[in-house]
């Protein structure tokens, strides 16, 4: 699934946080999106997926232009087609691993705890789907996101800085399920972050200023 964004612009109030953004993500491309800090990189990660607003520009998804779309409409597009990690997890503390992960086929009305169970395996949590959050450690929960993002099959997956409270070895697993996944069932990455060692494995790598992305 493609994404394609023309000259889009953000900002807060009479404060720009970026304008003249402009990228296409090809079907199954990893891109990174490197940047300092403040320039608005989760924010566009967020207008990728419809769930911040912009002031001009345009996001189309699969063909839909998102700024034409009403909230149901892009809510229902994010759950049919997008993925979302983000770096604090959001995994819900009173149900177990298996619960999270199995969220967002609930959602769509497609419950397979077969499904579900393989998803962990996949990501190295084979027979912890019984445990709460509170008994895993940072980068489980992490790949716990990473498979609740995945198990619906996405076509487009955004990460929000997963390894930004990893140790080094753990980031390291946790790209490694990631990028392993997303390119086994063949979703489309879009990386956000500050890490040289997350970036150097995309395709291609986008640095993202006030002024735009290049």
């Amino acid at each position: 699934m493609s994404l394609v964004i023309t000259d889009l612009a953000k900002r807060y109030g009479e404060v720009p946080v970026f304008a003249n953004v402009s990228l296409t993500v090809a079907d199954g491309e990893f891109v990174a999106i490197v940047g300092e800090s403040g320039v608005g990189k989760s924010t566009l990660l967020n207008c990728m997926a419809g769930l911040d607003s912009w002031d001009s520009g345009s996001v189309i998804l699969d063909g839909q232009d998102l700024g034409q779309l009403n909230d149901e409409q892009k809510s229902r597009l994010r759950r049919e087609k997008t993925g979302f990690v983000f770096q604090a997890f959001h995994v819900l503390p009173h149900l177990d691993v298996a619960q999270n992960v199995a969220l967002p086929l609930l959602l769509l009305g497609q419950h397979d705890d077969t499904r579900v169970q393989a998803m962990l395996e996949a990501v190295g949590l084979a027979g912890l789907g019984a445990r709460l959050p509170q008994q895993l450690s940072g980068g489980q929960l992490q790949r716990v996101a990473i498979a609740r993002a995945l198990v619906h099959r996405p076509s487009l997956l955004l990460a929000d800085e997963p390894t930004g409270n990893l140790d080094p070895a753990t980031a390291a697993r946790v790209m490694d399920a990631l990028i392993g996944q997303s390119r086994e069932h063949g979703a489309s990455l879009v990386l956000v972050t500050h890490s040289q060692a997350a970036a150097s494995r995309a395709d291609r790598v986008l640095h993202l200023s006030s002024t735009g992305c290049a």
